[in-house]
């Protein structure tokens, strides 16, 4: 089963609040991002949201310029439903990251919660790593999370890369500068633990 139909599947079957990583809140995630962009005319990319709360805060917080990528239409159907009119001012986009072109220089915050660490091949981490390089403006900000080295190592029935600070920032290269990074836990709806690598980085 290729990725699209992996995770159509998944947003199709599941409770979107009883998947592994939902959070009512990726609290961290918006703090990295109003200190990334305070400016509420900021252009921010969240890529693979799923049905996650992020785009109804960031519209809460009063921004703009949101952009969303999603490989599963069913998820991207479901947020669009669920954030109402408010969501007719995001651009809304369906695809793979690694396959999608995106407009080059237009987003000031490409944020990624999760997507990263199911990119196993070397390949599709590259064309990720091009994608963004491609996407950000000159000191742009990616704000990326990923499993830390005591995260799993599958999720959602596929495999995983776990990061340190270090090795992602190896993925990434000299061109993207690390401003911080945290080690955070995240409680799943079931109970359990998963460490979590939160990095911050500027494209020089």
């Amino acid at each position: 089963m290729d990725a699209r139909s992996h995770w159509e599947q998944v947003h199709a079957t599941k409770d979107p609040k009883q998947v592994s990583w939902f959070r009512p809140h990726l609290e961290r995630s918006l703090e990295l991002i109003e200190r990334a962009a305070p400016d509420r005319l900021a252009s921010i990319l969240d890529v693979g949201a799923g049905q996650s709360t992020l785009v109804d805060d960031l519209l809460g917080l009063g921004y703009e310029n949101i952009s969303v990528l999603e490989i599963s239409q069913t998820a991207l159907d479901a947020l669009r439903e669920r954030v109402g009119q408010p969501g007719l001012a995001v651009q809304w986009i369906c695809g793979d990251v690694t396959e999608t072109l995106l407009p080059e220089a237009s987003f000031d915050v490409w944020h990624d919660r999760a997507v990263f660490h199911f990119l196993t091949e070397v390949g599709q981490r590259r064309a990720y790593v091009e994608s963004v390089t491609r996407a950000l403006k000159p000191g742009g900000s990616l704000i990326v999370s990923t499993f830390g080295p005591s995260g799993p190592e599958r999720c959602s029935g596929l495999a995983t890369m776990r990061y340190d600070a270090s090795s992602l920032g190896s993925e990434f290269g000299d061109r993207f500068r690390l401003v911080e990074s945290s080690l955070d836990l995240h409680e799943t709806p079931s109970g359990a633990e998963q460490q979590f690598l939160s990095c911050w980085y500027r494209l020089s």
